[in-house]
């Protein structure tokens, strides 16, 4: 190494050692760095690790290479190649046994002197050191030498030999005589012992690869070849082997050693050293001249059929551990994709490799990652809000619990779902009232028999061909009277309806409304609404009772108090007290009551448009105390603004109609909750809505999140569920058995009846032994094929099969009397074309993995990836 790049070596059996070679051999123990000052003498590696100088041996001059002794003991010996051929052992100064002291100093000469390339030192027999030479025309280029031998020096050793070595050598330290001889006439460049023999040693020889088994010298295995430097195998696989070119690398198999099994990206710049990491599997490092960059390769296992020649998938990417070039780099032998790097003027950084991070949704919301070694797995907190749970996570419980699925009382979903958003509870009680009104069948058809109340308030006030009439009211309770105008019709009486104010029929009365609040404790909206009704002593009297109740938001006692001074004159102190403080009321019905007695008569705009106010509230209000031109420019400007929000109250406005699509996309685009769109609209859409592909891609991916989840059960409900309310969803019958010979459907006849299969039942196949059975083609009279356990044709029921009398399964049987029971169903495997009845395979496969037909040696079961999963509706989430 005179004269050359520094390389390094980690001891193997001192994790914090390493060594240093270029013209002198420099031994360092590497620690964590305590605090951020250095210590004298100390280097810095990195932010968390430094290195402490603790020997220098320059004894050895015109280094080559060097090779560590695998064994403990000597722990720093050392064999170092150099320019004239000379193997010398030597020690950094630490060890001071007998053992050592007899092998440090010692010399192997070859014959002829020339440049000792490579050593590799015998894994096993640890005696054996093996040196690679450079070509000589009568001599070996492979020697391997015994470091326990006791030969001396031959008489005709030349004095060049020694002309290089250092200082006098004494009597007995050089040998001469290697225990094998290998490789004539040839050069060799790199050595490595193959670790599942030790007799087999592989050598990147001038122009081939070769493996020399020292059991018998005179025949080797070889492949021609220029990549041979750097020869090296990877630890974990010991077939595959890495090898170089130039800027090219080969990867081997040994077991197929003719060609290479992959060739690497070719590099503009020739490479300088491969090596495999010692603690990650089929991960090779590479290292160009002249370069700051190490390239990493990482080789991925991956199942091919038998008999095809694929090339390894290989992810590569590029680490940079400095800014300098690199000189050359080493593997720590076990930190986990740890390496040290050295640069040309001795700099050395500590780095770590990060592995790439390869995560993994699961269905149920949990996110998974691998990291190394390392898997890590990150869920939610389980005792979390229901408003921090993720929609994913919502929309699961919301599933196990049956929601969307209660058809007859709409109104119960919102409890199903937690009851704890008031925009879904808002929902499903709008369109609990559309069903609700729709079965009266004195409502009005819209023009394609879509019940009017379905499309929404906007579209019933549109209606309205000019029947509103106004009457004047007082408020009552007030000492002085104020009129105050209110509208009234078919249609605002049908909206009024659908907020929930009213009961179905011709009667007016809120009472039956506010007795609703009351009993769930919302005093504050009861008496918003009594006041809204101009009933200001039963706003009063609410107010009262919430207080005795002790759940109102304020002291209502004293809002009960304001209210009974309430005063029409317009300069009055109450009004401007009211008015001035009314904001300052935290509750938004309370702020809307004053609002309203202190309004002018159709300017009403701070009940209207306080936001925090129901919009069933708001829209009732609109419709008891606006013309029809201001009424409907309101509902269209809060149409629109909840449109634009996504906000579900909405859908009393729009209906499920088009806007109503528009808005539930703007609340999936808000919340991604598929599940509340799917079931809201095939509450009651037309046919031409559910046709839209917005609401059939919402359908689609609920579904397939059932199925994620492995709901199976709860995505058969759901499909049941949509194909009544939507009976064009229903889907015709898509998979039948047929017949080898003619291809008919053996689940029909041959009639003009068209594809609407008959019931098993028709066949013999309900598990009744008294039916009829069908063991041949209704259309060919060909028999069926045969159940490869019991042998009996397919069609015979299996409780009627010989074996099908065993207990378990007539209890199988017996369980109930359903239509085609499953274990009498038609089952095969789609690669080996074998089966029989369902009950008998699934038998069969408990016990064993190949096919019951003899000599088949296909796993049916193991190529169904879904064959071992059981629905999951029963785990606790």
């Amino acid at each position: 190494m005179s004269g050359s790049k520094p390389d390094i070596l980690w001891a193997p059996h001192h994790v914090d050692r390493f060594v240093v070679c270029d013209s002198e051999l420099s031994l360092y123990h590497i620690e964590a760095a305590v605090s951020s000052e250095l210590k004298a003498g100390s280097l810095r590696l990195s932010e968390e690790t430094t290195a402490t100088l603790l020997s220098i041996n320059s004894d050895t001059p015109y280094m080559k290479c060097v090779a560590w002794y695998p064994k403990y003991d000597p722990e720093c010996l050392l064999a170092v190649g150099q320019a004239n051929g000379r193997v010398v052992l030597t020690s950094l100064g630490q060890d001071h046994n007998s053992k050592s002291k007899d092998l440090i100093g010692k010399e192997f000469v070859p014959k002829h002197a020339r440049q000792c390339n490579t050593l590799a030192w015998n894994p096993l027999d640890s005696n054996w050191l093996a040196a690679g030479l450079d070509k000589h025309r009568a001599d070996f280029s492979v020697l391997i030498w015994d470091i326990s031998s006791k030969y001396t020096p031959e008489a005709a050793v030349a004095t060049e030999k020694v002309r290089l070595s250092s200082g006098d050598t004494e009597a007995g330290l050089v040998v001469t005589k290697p225990l094998y001889e290998l490789g004539q006439n040839d050069a060799c460049l790199s050595l490595f012992w193959l670790p599942r023999d030790q007799k087999l040693l592989l050598a990147g020889m001038h122009r081939n690869l070769a493996i020399f088994d020292l059991r018998n010298t005179s025949q080797k295995m070889f492949v021609n070849t220029k990549a041979v430097q750097g020869v090296t195998v990877d630890p974990y696989f010991h077939d595959r082997v890495a090898s170089f070119y130039e800027g090219q690398v080969a990867i081997w198999d040994l077991r197929k050693f003719e060609k290479p099994v992959l060739t690497l990206t070719e590099q503009p710049k020739p490479l300088t050293k491969v090596a495999w990491c010692p603690t990650r599997t089929g991960l090779l490092a590479t290292l160009t001249r002249d370069s700051n960059i190490i390239r990493l390769y990482d080789m991925q296992h991956t199942p091919t059929p038998i008999g095809d020649e694929t090339e390894p998938t290989i992810i590569e990417r590029s680490v940079q551990p400095c800014e300098n070039y690199i000189a050359s780099f080493s593997w720590h032998p076990t930190s986990q994709n740890r390496m040290v790097v050295v640069t040309s003027n001795r700099t050395m950084s500590d780095f770590t490799v990060f592995e790439r991070i390869s995560l993994a949704w699961s269905p149920v919301t949990s996110l998974m990652w691998a990291c190394g070694r390392h898997l890590y797995e990150c869920t939610e907190e389980g005792k979390a809000s229901s408003f921090d749970k993720d929609i994913a996570t919502k929309m699961r419980l919301r599933a196990l619990s049956r929601y969307g699925l209660d058809t007859e009382q709409v109104w119960r979903n919102h409890l199903l779902s937690g009851n704890e958003d008031p925009q879904l509870k808002s929902l499903w009680y709008t369109l609990h009232f559309m069903k609700q009104y729709t079965e009266d069948m004195d409502q009005k058809l819209t023009g394609n028999k879509v019940p009017l109340v379905y499309t929404g308030i906007k579209s019933i006030l549109k209606s309205s061909v000019g029947t509103t009439e106004s009457f004047r009211h007082s408020r009552s309770g007030s000492d002085r009277q104020s009129d105050i105008t209110r509208y009234l019709s078919e249609e605002r009486s049908l909206a009024l309806q659908l907020c929930g104010w009213i009961k179905k029929g011709a009667d007016l009365d809120i009472e039956p409304f506010l007795n609703s609040l009351e009993q769930e404790g919302d005093w504050e909206r009861a008496a918003a609404v009594a006041l809204f009704n101009l009933d200001i002593r039963r706003a009063i009297q609410i107010l009262n009772k919430g207080e005795s109740s002790g759940k109102g938001d304020l002291n209502l006692n004293v809002v009960a108090m304001a209210l009974s001074g309430y005063t029409d004159e317009k300069n009055s102190l109450w009004r401007e007290m009211c008015s001035t403080l009314r904001l300052q009321l935290n509750n938004p019905y309370l702020c809307a009551m004053f609002a309203f007695l202190t309004s002018e008569s159709g300017s009403y705009d701070g009940v209207l448009f306080e936001t925090n106010v129901a919009v069933r509230d708001r829209v009732a209000f609109a419709c008891k105390f606006l013309t029809d031109a201001q009424l409907n420019r309101f509902i269209e400007k809060l149409t629109n603004d909840m449109k634009d929000a996504g906000n579900l109250e909405g859908i009393l406005l729009t209906g499920l109609t088009k806007d109503g699509v528009d808005l539930m996309e703007s609340y999936v685009d808000r919340t991604g909750d598929v599940q509340t769109a799917s079931y809201c609209m095939l509450q009651g859409s037309p046919s031409d809505v559910l046709k839209d592909e917005r609401v059939q891609y919402w359908i689609e991916n609920y579904r397939n999140l059932l199925d994620a989840w492995r709901f199976w059960h709860k995505r058969a409900e759901f499909d049941i569920h949509r194909s009544k309310l939507d009976p064009s969803s229903k889907p015709l019958a898509q998979v039948f058995v047929s017949c080898n010979f003619c291809g008919k459907s053996i689940s029909y006849s041959c009639s003009a009846i068209p594809h609407q299969g008959r019931g098993f039942s028709q066949y013999g196949v309900s598990g009744s032994p008294t039916k009829s059975k069908v063991t041949s083609c209704p259309g060919c009279r060909k028999p069926l094929p045969r159940c490869a356990l019991c042998l009996i044709n397919m069609g015979t029921p299996v409780s009627s099969c010989p074996g099908g009398s065993k207990s378990d399964e007539k209890v199988d049987l017996s369980k109930d009397k359903k239509l085609a029971q499953f274990n009498n169903w038609f089952t095969w495997c789609h690669n080996c074309r074998h089966g029989g009845h369902a009950g008998h395979m699934l038998s069969w496969f408990r016990d064993h993995t190949e096919c019951p037909v003899s000599a088949c040696s296909c796993k049916c079961m193991q190529l169904d990836t879904t064959g071992n999963l059981v629905p999951a509706e029963t785990v606790q989430p």
